[in-house]
């Protein structure tokens, strides 16, 4: 390393720590405009703790402009970190480089993370590149999901399903049957939604109270 890489190394580093969330974000475009191996671990460690969105994005993409050789051990190492957003940061830059090799028992174990920006990350990862007979894994994970959060979580985790398509399917339609109304209205409107991605997403945990009062035969008849 020259002394002016080395002067270079360190004014991004202390950029990329700045107190100016602008500043930060110049850092991280810097390094993905100029990819250096040796910022990948600043880069990461940048990404367990950025506040900012836009800066966050902006590390993802400028890890994505390294080697996947040197990022996806790194990355995939992350995902045991006891940190949430180094969890959650590292599913979604795994999701832009989209190796099906990334989908590890850890990335699948994520998918009923307590934390859900964590959890949410995973399902984009996992329909994006889970394969073969890791898809029904997935949905089979996925369904336990169901009822899970506000509705943002919610219809996340239902346009996980409409990714999975059919093979999701029998199982959406089973947790229409729950004893839990919330899981109930989830995967009523899972299942709409799947029919009509272009649709409104509306959980309606009432209608499925009422629907589990009258019985079988009046969900029959709802088909």
């Amino acid at each position: 390393m020259t002394e002016q890489h080395t002067r270079t190394v360190d004014t991004l580093r202390r950029a990329l720590g700045a107190p100016s969330s602008t500043v930060r974000l110049q850092a991280a475009l810097a390094a993905g405009t100029e990819p250096d191996p040796v910022l990948v671990a600043d880069l990461l460690e940048r990404c367990r703790h950025e506040p900012d969105f836009y800066v966050r994005d902006m590390l993802t993409w400028a890890l994505t402009r390294h080697d996947d050789a040197l990022t996806v051990p790194a990355l995939l190492a992350e995902l045991e970190s006891p940190i949430p957003q180094a969890r959650s940061q590292a599913l979604h830059t795994l999701s832009k480089i989209g190796d099906p090799a990334t989908w590890t028992p850890t990335a699948n174990s994520l998918l009923t993370d307590p934390d859900d920006e964590v959890a949410r990350s995973a399902w984009r990862l996992a329909v994006i590149v889970a394969a073969g007979p890791a898809v029904a894994e997935v949905a089979a994970a996925l369904i336990t999901q169901l009822g899970r959060g506000g509705i943002d979580v919610q219809r996340s985790l239902s346009r996980a399903f409409v990714e999975i398509g059919e093979t999701a399917l029998p199982l959406v339609r089973a947790a229409q049957r729950s004893n839990v109304p919330e899981v109930r209205a989830h995967a009523l409107a899972t299942e709409a939604l799947m029919h009509d991605p272009e649709s409104s997403f509306v959980v309606d945990v009432d209608a499925a109270r009422r629907a589990a009062a009258l019985g079988p035969a009046a969900r029959l008849g709802t088909r």
